[in-house]
């Protein structure tokens, strides 16, 4: 939004339209004001979605409400561009043809150069020359001003009807996404400030220096664990084997079975 403003006020193709603008008190004027509305809106914005950011991580009332206001604001002025667009769809660009119209008869009628070269720097600019005649037909005048490479460019009333639809397509696409955008940010806002208030948001109570409890399946586990170093069994042979009694290691030791003799030989199983 801050670089379409900046654009429609500092461009190239709108700063050469306000030296030659028939009305250009009015011209300017316009052109300042659709300045300053896009650098103010565009800076609410951004004010609000920082104060929104700091109230979400510190739980702050105040500075969520005045989120709020900011996006409120935001929308205000927002609706009264988009009441303006509809109402004057083609204020800007009967403004802009005025001017080449008028650049244009005072560079044919007159023989000054000045005249010339500001109709020159308009359709150097736009990327056009000159503007076709409802007969077909052009004077001397006329077509000595399209000579050369110049007389392949388009009519410079297409040429900048062009440009200047392609321009309000997207500033009434920015208005659209802002309108979209301040009312999503005004619910979230006023949501998480109801949230604040009752004391049930989280990230402030973490940002207040409350631990968060650690769940019961993890301090089981802490409880029950082992020790890190289990005895062994003196007997050789001896085997562990982990179990979960208590939390403890259970030994098993050799079991030995009973013996089963016939005269001196002895058998002795292990298990």
């Amino acid at each position: 939004m801050a670089a379409t403003a900046t654009l429609s006020y500092f461009g190239p193709h709108f700063a050469v339209i306000s030296p030659v603008s028939a009305d250009r008190t009015t011209y300017e004027a316009l052109q300042y004001w659709a300045f300053s509305a896009g650098i103010a809106l565009a800076a609410l914005l951004t004010l609000g979605a920082v104060l929104s950011a700091a109230a979400t991580v510190r739980g702050a009332r105040g500075l969520m409400a005045a989120a709020f206001l900011s996006f409120a604001l935001v929308f205000c002025a927002l609706v009264q561009v988009a009441f303006w667009r509809v109402h004057s769809p083609t204020q800007v660009e009967d403004a802009v043809l005025d001017a080449y119209d008028q650049a244009y008869e005072r560079a044919v009628r007159s023989a000054s150069q000045s005249g010339r070269q500001e109709l020159v720097a308009i359709q150097d600019t736009f990327r056009c020359c000159g503007k076709s005649s409802p007969l077909g037909l052009l004077g001397d005048s006329e077509a000595d001003l399209c000579q050369g490479e110049e007389a392949a460019r388009q009519d410079c009333l297409r040429g900048i009807q062009s440009f200047l639809r392609v321009h309000g397509n997207i500033v009434s696409t920015l208005i659209g996404l802002g309108l979209a955008f301040t009312v999503y940010a005004m619910l979230l806002s006023s949501f998480i400030w109801f949230t604040i208030r009752s004391g049930r948001y989280s990230v402030s109570q973490r940002a207040r220096g409350y631990s968060p409890q650690e769940p019961r399946v993890y301090r089981r586990m802490q409880e029950g664990s082992p020790s890190p170093h289990p005895s062994k069994v003196d007997a050789p042979g001896g085997l562990l084997s982990p179990s979960r009694r208590s939390g403890q290691l259970l030994l098993l030791r050799d079991t030995h079975p009973p013996v089963h003799g016939s005269g001196d030989a002895t058998v002795s199983t292990r298990m």
